[in-house]
Formats: structure tokens, C-alpha cells, sequence
């Protein structure tokens, strides 16, 4: 395909301008004539477009596919053909890489190119999903109703994840509060205390000496310790970098007595979601499973799932598989078993889905609710210690002089 600067009049002799890509002028003219559009002039220009690069790098935000989703969803609604409401979309304020990955999905779509084939060019940009439930749509002729289904799934899934950062925002507010507490209390208070019990020449209690002790050693050592700090930041992203890092990392968030419950449920909940719609959409079971082993947002359940998959091709029942590699609850189980055996599993999941949506609003309440007064405790706690180490000394001594 050669990309195509062009000049066309209809009908009226209006004048037209654009780009499109074509195999030859021949082709740009024919493709021209199918929208009543007579070619002028064109000439064949260097595709600058960010394909080498924006197609491999940079990312998407979730919420800016979701918004995409809907809007796309609401053209085509409307009876907006495809190639125009891509034309439509471009033109929104997206991102710069949203925008020109557009651009050329656009040109591929009027080159004649199926929307599902223009998206593949793009995997970095639109997810597996995404992709796949657009070729669904296109092959059963309902792609509006698979946009609007994959914009609610986009939302839900957005707002899942704006509600885990919300529950974890407060606890690590009161976290690096109490650092920074602490921080000044060693480093400017807990100094000029020690220098003035010195002068009184006052024998100090073994905890007030810890705490003397462990405060000079901060002073004297402030810079090694924010390196070391730094180093073990660095390295323990680097490490969830690679990855077996992201495996490791991914299985410790089922096994945290904390977190476990809240990331069991998010992913039963996309779990039931995405298989859902896929299986409404017309797309078998092997398949589905098949685009769902990216969708988890997490390496050790995602590696499971893809030896899951291996022994349903081979045979074995769906309910049975995913009972032996232990990624769901019990109840998502048996939801999987009955749908199984009725042969309803696409009506089954969606009503998991809404089932496990409020267990994860619920365990994210839980979270919230727990960790508030265990942080405020420990909070205090370390403060408390640390204010008796210090003033215990000078209340001894306030007392004998009395």
C-alpha cells in the first residue's frame, strides 16, 4: 500500500483534499468513485505516520479506550458508518498517540481494510480484548452492541481500579506521615534533648539510650541510608520489571492476608466479565479462553490460565480445569459448573460478574475500614515509645526535685 496525497470534486464540483492509502493511482481512483468523489490530481508521499514507533512504544491510558469505546459506541448507533466515525474520533481530544494511531487506522479503513484487521496493526495500543471483540462484532454484524458491551466492561474495569488506589491512598498518606514525624524528631529533636540530659548528668533508662543511639546513627549516616533507600527502590522495580519478577510479585498479591481477598475478586470479576461477553458474542469456548489469558492483570493466575487452556483443547471440562489450577473462589466454580452442564454459561457469567463487582466494593470497603485504625495504632505506638524514651528522663527529674 502507498500513501496518497489527493485533490477530488463531486458531483457539484466541490473540492476535496486528503490522504488515502492505495495500491495505485488507479485503485485511489476507484476507491474515490465508490464515494462519488472524481480524482483531480494526486501524488504518492513518505508515510510519516508514527507506525514504526507509536506502534511498539507508549501506552493508553484504560479510561481513554473507555471513552473511545463509548463515543465509537454512540456513532455507530446512530447509524454513522464505521470509516466516518473513525474520521469523527480522530478529531477528539485524545492523547497525541491515541490521535495519530487513528490517523492510520482511519486510512486503512477507507483503503478497505476491516476495522478489526486496521486494529492489529496496533497490539501495543489496543489490547487483545479489544481487538478481539471488534473482529466478533464485524463477523456477526452487531459491532454497535459489542462497543457499547466493551465500553461498559471498560468502566467497570476503570473504576475498580480508581477505587483500589482510593482504598490504598489514606494508608499510605499515614505512612509517610509518620515517616516524616519521625524523621524530624530524630534528626533535630531527640539531638537537642540528648545534649541538655548530658549536661545534667543524668543515668539514662536502657530505651532512652536506644533511641539516642539509633538517632546519631541516622545524623551520621543520612546520605548512605536515602541511597540504600533509593538502591532498594530501584532494584525492587526493576525486579517487577522482568518477567519472573511480575509472576513472583503477582502470586504474593493472592497470598497477602490483606490484599488477597481484594485481588481474588477483581480477578474472578474480570474473569466473568470478558468470558462473559465473548460468549455472548458468538466466540467458542477454546477461543475465548484464549483472548481472556491477558486480561487478569496478573502473571500467575495469566500462566494457569494458559495451561488451562491446554487441557480443555484437549478434552478435559472447562469446570474441572479450572478447579485443578486453583484461580478462582468456590463460588465462581460452581457458577461455571452449573452454566456447564445447562449449557447457559453466557447468561450464568454476566450475572457472576455483577455478584463479584459488589464483592470487590465490599472487600475494598473491608480494606479501608481495617487498615485505618491498624495504621492510626502503629502511628501512635511508635510516637508514644518514642516520646517516653525522651521525656521519661526529664519527668524523673522534674519529679525529684520536687
Amino acid at each position: 500500500m502507498q500513501k496518497y496525497k489527493y485533490q477530488a470534486i463531486n458531483i457539484n464540483k466541490k473540492k476535496f483534499s486528503g490522504t488515502f492509502l492505495a495500491e495505485s493511482e488507479d485503485h485511489l481512483r476507484e476507491e474515490l468513485a465508490k464515494q462519488n468523489l472524481f480524482l483531480i490530481s494526486a501524488r504518492a508521499v513518505a508515510d510519516t505516520s508514527p507506525n514504526a514507533f507509536f506502534s511498539t512504544s507508549g501506552k493508553v491510558k484504560i479510561s481513554e479506550i473507555t471513552n473511545f469505546c463509548r463515543q465509537f459506541s454512540i456513532l455507530t448507533n446512530s447509524g454513522i458508518s464505521i470509516v466516518d466515525s473513525i474520521g469523527m474520533l480522530k478529531e477528539q481530544s485524545y492523547t497525541p498517540l491515541l490521535k495519530k494511531v487513528l490517523d492510520m487506522v482511519h486510512e486503512d479503513v477507507k483503503a478497505g481494510l476491516l476495522l478489526s484487521e486496521a486494529l492489529e496493526k496496533h497490539p501495543k495500543i489496543f489490547p487483545e480484548f479489544f481487538r478481539s471483540m471488534t473482529y466478533v462484532g464485524e463477523m456477526s454484524g452487531s459491532l454497535d452492541t459489542v462497543l457499547n458491551d466493551l465500553a461498559n466492561y471498560y468502566e467497570m474495569d476503570d473504576k475498580m481500579r480508581r477505587q483500589m488506589k482510593g482504598a490504598m491512598a489514606y494508608p499510605l498518606v499515614l505512612v509517610g506521615l509518620m515517616v516524616a514525624i519521625l524523621a524530624l524528631v530524630f534528626v533535630f529533636v531527640i539531638p537537642t534533648f540528648q545534649g541538655a540530659l548530658a549536661d545534667m548528668d543524668v543515668e539514662m533508662p536502657a530505651l532512652t539510650m536506644a533511641i539516642f543511639n539509633m538517632s546519631g546513627f541516622i545524623v551520621d549516616n543520612w546520605m548512605l541510608m536515602f541511597i540504600i533507600v533509593i538502591l532498594i527502590v530501584v532494584g525492587f522495580r526493576v525486579y517487577g520489571g522482568t518477567a519472573k519478577g511480575k509472576e513472583n510479585l503477582d502470586r504474593l498479591k493472592l497470598k497477602l492476608p490483606i490484599v488477597k481477598n481484594i485481588n481474588t475478586n477483581i480477578i474472578a470479576s474480570r474473569f466473568a466479565h470478558g468470558f462473559g461477553l465473548l460468549l455472548v458474542s458468538g466466540m467458542d469456548l477454546v477461543d475465548s479462553m484464549k483472548v481472556m489469558v491477558n486480561v487478569f492483570g496478573n502473571k500467575d493466575v495469566e500462566k494457569r490460565f494458559g495451561l488451562a487452556i491446554d487441557e480443555v483443547e484437549k478434552g478435559s471440562s472447562l469446570t474441572t480445569t479450572l478447579n485443578k489450577y486453583e484461580m478462582f473462589p468456590q463460588i465462581m466454580l460452581q457458577m461455571v459448573s452449573v452454566g456447564e452442564k445447562t449449557g447457559s454459561l453466557d447468561e450464568i457469567l454476566p450475572r457472576a460478574a455483577k455478584y463479584y463487582d459488589e464483592q470487590v466494593e465490599i472487600a475494598l470497603g473491608s480494606l479501608t475500614t481495617v487498615l485505618q485504625p491498624i495504621m492510626l495504632v502503629v502511628m501512635g505506638g511508635v510516637i508514644g515509645v518514642v516520646f517516653m524514651a525522651v521525656y521519661g528522663p526529664i519527668l524523673s527529674i522534674i519529679q525529684t526535685i520536687q
